[in-house]
């Protein structure tokens, strides 16, 4: 059995993976962005779920809710689902917040991080880029070619992390539409499984997925000059370096 943590699990993927890897048997931590938001996952909790909640759009939330993990259980593996698709915290839930949690968590050794086939239209230039969200400076598509080139920097950077970056497809739900024609089981199940490390290449560290398969990110992600920048940005921005582990 894994001790997992699902951010954004109120509904949409992340309620898909949390619900999947509880009924494997996994103990699952849940993560809701405010108060109001905990009955979304009342279910989940009757089922045995422990609840996080932080809005990851709130830099002093990741912080907190980064000492209540530490000092809990420790966790075996995240999946970094939480995001939002617009506006100014778009970089703070979308890219700074799995930074500090892959950052800061102690115990963690898996981290899958939810990218997207948007990220093959975004734009690798950071110049400009307002980490700390008091500004909408970056689309969708460029926050998720940050996080799949973090994905893949924490592999190169942190060897003793594993780290995978998975596209779920186009599938139905708030962010996505009603009308996504994708499967909503195959847009979870990749992430569930390399989080605790089973089936195929289930140790190939820094990969990219979608649907089982790895796939050849976008250029940019895998260039590791445009890795190093991002780090730094990150670090600088933070006040927080990414250990060597």
């Amino acid at each position: 059995m894994a001790h997992l943590l699902v951010t954004g699990s109120s509904d949409g993927l992340g309620r898909g993976s949390a619900a999947a890897l509880l009924e494997q048997g996994h103990d699952v931590v849940v993560h809701v962005r405010g108060e109001q938001r905990t009955e979304a996952v009342a279910e989940l909790l009757e089922r045995g779920a422990r609840l996080l909640v932080a809005d990851f759009g709130v830099r002093d939330d990741v912080l907190g809710a980064v000492a209540e993990l530490n000092e809990g259980e420790p966790l075996d593996a995240v999946v970094h689902n939480a995001g939002v698709y617009s506006g100014a915290p778009l970089v703070p839930v979308n890219v700074v917040a799995p930074y500090l949690l892959t950052a800061l968590l102690e115990h963690p050794t898996r981290h899958v991080y939810l990218s997207s086939g948007m990220h093959r239209s975004g734009t690798a230039a950071l110049d400009g880029v307002d980490w700390s969200g008091g500004r909408a400076t970056s689309s969708y598509s460029d926050s998720k070619l940050f996080l799949t080139a973090l994905s893949a920097a924490v592999a190169r950077r942190s060897p003793g992390l594993f780290t995978a970056s998975v596209d779920p497809g186009w599938v139905a739900t708030k962010m996505g539409g009603p009308s996504a024609p994708d499967d909503f089981e195959l847009g979870h199940r990749t992430q569930d499984r390399l989080a605790v490390g089973e089936g195929p290449e289930a140790d190939v560290s820094g990969a990219y997925w979608h649907h089982d398969r790895r796939q050849q990110p976008e250029a940019a992600a895998l260039d590791e000059g445009f890795q190093d920048e991002l780090l730094a940005a990150l670090e600088q921005a933070t006040g927080v370096a990414l250990p060597e582990r």
